[in-house]
């Protein structure tokens, strides 16, 4: 059959995938397409892809292991891919749930060379580089339920059982060959805990349990439920329970029986041409019926695939209407201006890039941090919406949280919960104050920092790159714990964006990623980079600034990186602390921030990563490389305003 013919039975067999699935309730829950490679419609790569696809959403893959890999073509056009079913779950389901993956990928990923297509489930993957038999801790996405206590004894003994539970079902996962686990355990009389580890069946029995070791690492386990999710394993656990367990009990250990396909046919799928003698009648019956089906159901491909665009492409930067959805949050003028006494100076506790703040006090006795905007500022309506909209969705221990805003002619205010203790670089960089900050505590605010630009670009609905992040965007509350502040020059990604590029450059010197500040290059990694300056930073109690030209040293940056050649790291820390402080965990976060700083986004972890780094002893750190140090020249066409008294890069008057 022509390429052509097969293409319109690949398409008409995706939307009667689609009508099925849709049928059984298949449970999406992310997917991953980097974009960082892509095919065009006609090349033999997107034969070879279209080929992969049908391989393995064909009647003859292996539904009833749950497990198959495949290849298409030659290289350098070769695609693979592979489709791993949760392994309690019924062969029928299990098809259903590849047929439903395959044809998504075709909306939410259509020319990308790479993609991930996570569901309750299954799981489709496929790439241009080999992925079988082939550990990867890239794209790691974690999914968390609410607290189970706000009891301290309780959450502990609950993340010791879901600990113990889990690295059980990992070494039996890990020890089986369908490298796929279940158990459960009594929380209390009436609640049970569910866990579920497992791999793709190719690993080797150490990738796979080094691979459910860190999804279960890289975890918070006391919460009411959990689930990592990585391209070569995932783990759960939860309070009910969430897989079939008849299913699993039923089975015989071991892998399963592996039926013929013929065993296991479709419920409700048409026939499919066979070879028999009658080719030319089905040939004929086929077509007619591809043109009934194509008039019929064309407005719900176009519907389907307009709602897919809709819901997984989120737009880069909100409009002006977002405004309107969040109208329960304005509050009125004249109330802002009685909390602060009209913006008295005794009322006034800091100053930003944008404006000024003020503390004050509503009428129901509430303290609040009001943050009004200078009509000079580089801020515009702009920004000034985007923080709104943005902050108004975001709800995290750390970060900010937005109370409400007001709009009065050319007055623009942001009302924040107060957080009585300032900014990180308010004691951080005063030698007066410095001595607060012993070493527990500035770990604290380490992991803080980073849980909270975790939440940013991975745990909330949206993925949200910061792009200032600096010490006096990270506010204290009563008990020294930080969140993130200062959401004005922040971006939103679509789901499958990983990178933008932007002629606006907008943020700190000093704590800006070199392909941001040169080339207006930004992603994830550009919150990294910021990250690791500041752990520094917190580490020396010295501005990254401070160290310009001094012995030969242009910032801390490099400062760090030269002790760390010298195998003289500790000389880094702030003598207040040195004395008093587990200098393995000194060493280690010293290590880690050097490795957020590396020149190359790619070699710079992700916030995931990094919180496991700071969290399990048992990861093994790579070296670092020698830093990416910012250079004081400029992308084209972008004209860069530096205060030097802040160091904030306010403008851009670029097109």
């Amino acid at each position: 059959m022509s390429f052509r013919a097969s293409f319109i039975l690949l398409f008409l067999f995706s939307f009667l995938a689609i009508f099925r699935a849709s049928a059984q309730k298949i449970s999406y829950v992310k997917h991953v397409c980097p974009n960082i490679t892509t095919f065009s419609r006609n090349s033999t790569y997107s034969t070879n892809h279209k080929a992969l696809l049908s391989s393995l959403s064909s009647r003859n893959a292996s539904y009833s292991t749950g497990f198959q890999n495949a290849t298409a073509g030659q290289d350098p056009d070769r695609v693979t891919g592979l489709f791993l079913c949760r392994g309690d779950v019924s062969p029928e389901v299990c098809r259903n749930c590849v047929a439903y993956s395959v044809s998504q990928s075709l909306i939410l990923c259509p020319n990308e060379k790479e993609a991930t297509l996570y569901y309750d489930e299954c799981m489709l993957r496929f790439s241009d580089r080999n992925i079988l038999s082939t550990l990867t801790y890239d794209g790691a996405w974690v999914m968390l339920n609410g607290n189970i206590s706000t009891n301290q004894n309780q959450i502990e003994r609950y993340g010791d059982l879901v600990s113990y539970t889990m690295n059980q079902a990992a070494a039996e996962a890990a020890n089986s060959s369908r490298k796929f686990y279940t158990m459960k355990a009594n929380w209390t009389a009436l609640r049970t805990l569910y866990v579920l580890a497992q791999c793709t069946p190719d690993l080797s029995r150490v990738d796979c349990l080094s691979c459910l070791q860190y999804s279960i690492n890289i975890m918070p386990l006391y919460r009411i439920g959990g689930r990592s999710l990585y391209p070569s394993c995932n783990s759960r656990y939860e309070l009910y329970d969430f897989y079939n367990e008849t299913a699993i009990t039923t089975s015989p250990p071991g892998p399963p029986p592996l039926p013929s396909p013929a065993s296991t046919p479709p419920v409700s799928s048409p026939p499919r041409p066979g070879k028999s003698g009658n080719s030319n009648v089905l040939v004929v019956a086929i077509v007619v019926a591809i043109i009934v089906v194509v008039l019929l159901f064309i407005a719900g491909y176009c519907f389907l695939a307009k709602r897919a665009k809709k819901t997984f492409n989120a737009a880069p930067a909100f409009d002006g209407d977002d405004i309107t959805t969040i109208d329960s949050l304005q509050l009125d003028y004249r109330t802002i201006q009685a909390a602060t006494n009209n913006y008295s100076e005794n009322n006034k506790i800091g100053q930003g890039g944008f404006g000024e703040v003020y503390k004050g006090t509503l009428s129901n006795g509430s303290d609040v941090a009001v943050k009004r905007l200078s009509k000079s500022s580089g801020q515009g309506d702009t920004e000034f919406k985007n923080e709104v909209v943005l902050v108004a969705k975001l709800q995290h221990r750390n970060l900010v949280r937005l109370l409400g805003f007001s709009v009065d002619g050319e007055e623009r205010v942001l009302v924040y919960e107060y957080v009585p203790n300032k900014s990180l670089d308010y004691f951080l960089f005063d030698p007066a104050k410095q001595g607060q900050l012993d070493w527990t505590r500035r770990y604290t605010i380490i992991e803080g920092i980073a849980r909270g630009i975790l939440y940013l670009h991975q745990d909330s609905r949206l993925t949200i790159i910061h792009r200032d992040l600096k010490a006096s965007n990270i506010l204290l509350d009563a008990d020294m714990n930080p969140k993130i502040a200062d959401f004005g020059m922040a971006r939103i990604f679509g789901m499958d964006q990983t990178q933008a590029n932007t002629s606006r450059i907008v943020g700190t010197f000093g704590y800006m990623s070199p392909e941001y500040a040169i080339h207006g290059q930004f992603s994830v990694k550009s919150d990294v980079y910021s990250f690791g300056v500041l752990v520094l930073e917190i580490i020396s109690g010295k501005k990254n600034s401070s160290f310009y030209e001094t012995d030969g040293t242009h910032d801390l940056v490099t400062y760090a990186w030269r002790l760390w050649s010298n195998g003289t790291a500790l000389d880094l820390v702030d003598p207040i602390i040195i004395d008093n402080c587990q200098k393995s965990q000194v060493d280690r976060c010293i290590h880690i921030g050097l490795l957020c700083v590396q020149e190359d986004p790619v070699e710079r972890p992700i916030l995931s990563t990094i919180l496991m780094m700071l969290t399990s002893n048992t990861v093994t750190l790579p070296l670092p490389r020698q830093p990416g140090f910012f250079v004081q020249s400029r992308p084209e066409n972008a004209q860069l305003d530096i205060d030097q008294s802040t160091g904030s890069i306010d403008d851009a008057s670029v097109n």
